[in-house]
This record gives C-alpha cells, structure tokens and sequence, in this order.
C-alpha cells in the first residue's frame, strides 16, 4: 500500500565507515536478519535526510520506519530491544567503564587517525598525530584492555564491537604515520587477531588493503600528496 512503513530493520550505512560497521557487528551477533542500504555521502539520499535531519550522517538505523541515530546509540538500542541483553556488561559500573571507553575512542582515536592520512608526511602536525596515535593506543592497551583477552573480559562485546572496526584502518594509519602497531602495542594486535576469528567481525570488516586504497582516492581528491 502506498504510504506504508517498510517494516523489520534497515541500516543506512556506506562500506568503509568504522561506525556503521559497528552497527553491522552487533546486528550479526544478535541474530538479527536486516535490509542494509548503501549510501552515496556525496549525493545524499532523501532517506538519510529524512531520517537524520539533525547531523545528516550514517549510520541510522530505521526499526519499523522509525529512526535510531549515532552509532553507540544504535548499538546500545540493538542490545536493549532485541532479548537477551548480552552485548553490554551487565554490572552497571562495568557498563560504565565501556561507555567512558568507547566515549574515548569515538573522541579520540578516529579524529587522530584522519589528521593522520590527511597531513602531509614530513609536517610538523603529522608527526604530532603519528605521536598522539601511537598515545592513544597505548592508553587503550593499559587502561582499558590490560591482559584481558577483550576489553569485556573473557567473552567479546560492547566495547570490543566498538573499537575493532578501527583495525582495519591499522594498515592506512602506519603507513601514513610511519610506525607499526604490532611493534608499538602487542596485546592490541593479538587482541584485533582474536576478534578476527569470530564470525561477525570477519564478514563485516573492510580489507586493510581496500580501506588504504580508498584512503588514496581521497587524498588525490583533496589534492593531497
């Protein structure tokens, strides 16, 4: 019928986005069959305007035609909507702690990473962002991981869903930054192998190759060399 809202789950998402893969993640571990609509940010759709009036941008998430907004949003509304609640910590200062973490990581880590392609190699500012990418790691690696298997603890979750889609970003970051994640944090590098293994992760995640050839398109576009 014309005018009927399209039912069930849909994802506004574009491929390469580490935010919407996150979204993706917490769909497949939570078994949820969903319509995923690929985006043109350069033209963009009726849809996406209309449902993220505010900042314009994917991810949104249309549950039964209404919209959810903001990837922790949508991940943190996939856990709570759909039983059993498993992604999130079920103590509430762990559930805390992972929302200070990825708070930071959404601040932080992505913010640097693009200073870090989008600088000129040899700049004073991108040697700054290689140092800061390098801080941010390591704060990850001490404060939030430690010598746990995930961030959650023994079983993956909120936070690692968060943060993994960033790994495969990795690969743009050194070569850009000139330095080696593996060299500089070990347990996040062994930490991103094991949350490679599982399911969701693998056939949501961009190849590292095919994230630093986009990453070139966009640099030759802004005229960046």
């Amino acid at each position: 019928m014309a005018g009927e809202k399209k039912q069930g789950l849909q994802l506004l998402d574009f491929w390469v986005s580490p935010f919407g893969q996150r979204c993706r993640i917490a769909l497949a571990e939570k078994g949820l069959p969903y319509e995923y609509l690929e985006q043109d940010l350069g033209n963009k759709s009726e849809l996406l305007l209309r449902s993220n009036p505010i900042h314009k941008k994917i991810p949104v998430l249309l549950h039964d035609g209404r919209p959810v907004c903001e990837s922790l949003i949508i991940v943190q509304y996939i856990d709570e909507a759909f039983a059993p609640a498993s992604l999130l910590p079920s103590d509430p200062y762990a559930r805390a702690q992972a929302r200070f973490w990825a708070d930071y990581v959404d601040k932080k880590l992505y913010d640097c990473g693009t200073r870090l392609w989008k600088l000129k190699a040899g700049e004073p500012a991108q040697a700054q962002a290689r140092k800061e990418m390098i801080e941010i790691l390591k704060t990850l690696e001490e404060g939030a991981l430690g010598d746990k298997e995930f961030f959650d603890g023994d079983a993956f979750g909120f936070l690692d869903l968060v943060v993994v889609p960033f790994t495969s970003w990795f690969l743009t970051y050194e070569r850009h930054g000139e330095f080696s994640v593996e060299k500089e944090c070990p347990r996040i590098t062994a930490w991103a192998k094991r949350c490679g293994e599982r399911e969701s992760v693998a056939k949501t995640l961009s190849p590292p190759e095919k994230v630093y050839e986009f990453v070139g398109a966009m640099k030759k576009r802004f005229g960046i060399e």
